[in-house]
């Protein structure tokens, strides 16, 4: 007779037949009639076959991703495991040391590196990692509803917010790194380009750590208007506004619009800046629009520089950018950084890593450092 034994692995239940006597009498079989039926049993192969999906959201998840391609019949056949041997381990095959693989991050990173060379993409990169961060709100307390650093801008509900204009591009920048590298979650892989951007273009070494566990689907999403606007009435207060409901306060503000040193504003994303200008015209990379210092891929305190002399009419000043200047809290660190470049890149390291970990979910809970 057989009977259905199952078992759970992970969340997903799994099957196998298992050949058993019928009765006690089987115990009383002579010998020879026992070994037959040892020999039988032992040359029967037995068979687990994946019956579901881990979770529902996760297979929602591969659907929506536009990084992604495998459909949830792929990943059905991917993970259908036959012919197990009796001495399978199930803990040790289903127990996961962290959201990424330590390893692949590192790998990872050196093909950010030869990406960074040959692209010049050191600009949107960072933006994409500021972008999937800057929506947290510390006044909510549950996750991933508070937004942060949780891979959630790969979906195509929040790509689509106007802050987020052009980012499709970054995205599919990284689509083959994330492809050959499935052990990386996308908010590591996110963090991880726009820290590696701003050290290769000259900028500090970021303290970074990775292990952000990923949301799962665009129902985990946060609403539009959590990100900073270039033009609002009063852009001191906005940016208060916005980086204080993060948790930042008044220096890491300054210090973080100290990357405006790489990148250019392209009207046609954003509605600001020029379509091009003497320093755009000619690339690297695609050509035009309008930069906020001279050598825009390189990343320095130019900014400040720029922006507190104003000459330079092909050069771009938003109204968030001079509001460093005539704030007169923002201005104690803007006219700092402006003088020293030193003490820029030590407050801009603590606080792009302060960005890069919000709202973060870490497995494990302290982190990886690479």
């Amino acid at each position: 007779m057989t009977e259905r034994v199952f078992l759970t692995l992970n969340g997903t239940l799994l099957s196998r037949p298992k050949t058993t006597a019928t009765t006690m009498s089987s115990s009383l079989r002579s010998t020879t009639a026992a070994s037959r039926l040892l020999r039988s049993s032992s040359s029967t192969r037995s068979t687990l076959t994946l019956s579901a999906f881990t979770s529902l959201s996760f297979a929602r998840s591969l659907v929506s991703s536009p990084l992604l391609s495998s459909s949830p019949l792929d990943f059905q056949k991917k993970y259908r495991v036959s012919s197990v041997n009796r001495s399978f381990n199930s803990t040790a095959a289903t127990t996961k040391c962290s959201a990424s693989d330590p390893d692949q991050l590192k790998n990872a990173r050196e093909d950010i590196k030869e990406l960074l060379n040959t692209k010049f993409c050191h600009p949107i990169l960072v933006r994409l990692g500021w972008h999937d961060a800057g929506t947290y709100n510390k006044n909510i307390k549950e996750w991933p509803q508070r937004g942060g650093a949780n891979g959630s801008l790969r979906f195509e509900i929040e790509l689509k917010h106007a802050a987020n204009a052009g980012l499709v591009n970054a995205l599919n920048l990284i689509k083959d790194i994330k492809e050959k590298y499935s052990g990386i979650t996308y908010a590591d892989l996110f963090q991880l380009a726009s820290a590696t951007a701003i050290e290769e273009a000259g900028g500090p070494k970021i303290p970074m750590k990775y292990g952000r566990v990923d949301a799962s689907g665009p129902e985990d999403c946060p609403e539009e208007g959590r990100l900073p606007d270039a033009g609002p009435p009063s852009p001191a207060n906005h940016l208060r506004e916005v980086f204080y409901r993060m948790g930042l306060d008044d220096k890491d503000i300054v210090a973080l619009s100290g990357a405006h040193t790489l990148g250019r504003s392209r009207p046609e994303r954003s509605g600001w800046g020029k379509p091009e200008t003497k320093y755009t015209k000619e690339g690297p990379g695609a050509p035009g629009g309008q930069s906020w210092t001279p050598e825009w891929l390189k990343f320095d305190n130019s900014y400040f520089k720029e922006i507190k002399e104003k000459r330079d009419e092909d050069l771009l000043v938003l109204p968030t950018d001079a509001a460093i200047f005539e704030d007169s809290s923002f201005k104690v660190y803007a006219e700092k950084y402006a003088a020293d470049q030193d003490a820029f890149f030590k407050d801009y390291a603590v606080a792009h890593a302060k960005l890069s970990n919000l709202g973060a979910k870490f497995d494990p809970p302290e982190g990886i450092v690479i």
